[in-house]
């Protein structure tokens, strides 16, 4: 009914709950990535055979989601400067995979 399994050194324990549990959006597994090719490898892996959903989240052939999400988003939000945050915000939710790049230039106004 169970099985215990580590991603990245993460120890998981799943349980085959039946039908009734379905995966939803309420749970994700959030993958942190320092460079494009990593966000681009993980969302390609991830997402084949699945579905592409918006801002970084993907759900997998499984149905289980991922949000694939750059470390710098974290820092670029995280900014005092609220303009900055709000373009950063903007520019995200208009994304599907997240571009490291354009979240830059969001950031210094571009």
């Amino acid at each position: 009914m169970t099985i215990t399994f580590k991603l990245n050194g993460q120890e998981f324990i799943a349980m085959n709950g039946g039908p009734q549990a379905k995966f939803t959006e309420a749970i994700s597994l959030l993958v942190y990535c320092e460079t494009q090719a990593e966000v681009n490898r993980y969302w390609k892996k991830l997402s084949a055979g699945g579905k592409q959903v918006a801002c970084g989240w993907l759900q997998d052939k499984f149905g289980l989601f991922w949000q694939i999400t750059p470390t710098i988003l974290m820092k670029l939000i995280a900014d005092k400067d609220a303009d900055k945050v709000n373009r950063v915000m903007t520019a995200m939710m208009q994304m599907v995979k997240l571009d490291i790049k354009k979240l830059k230039a969001a950031a210094k106004g571009k």
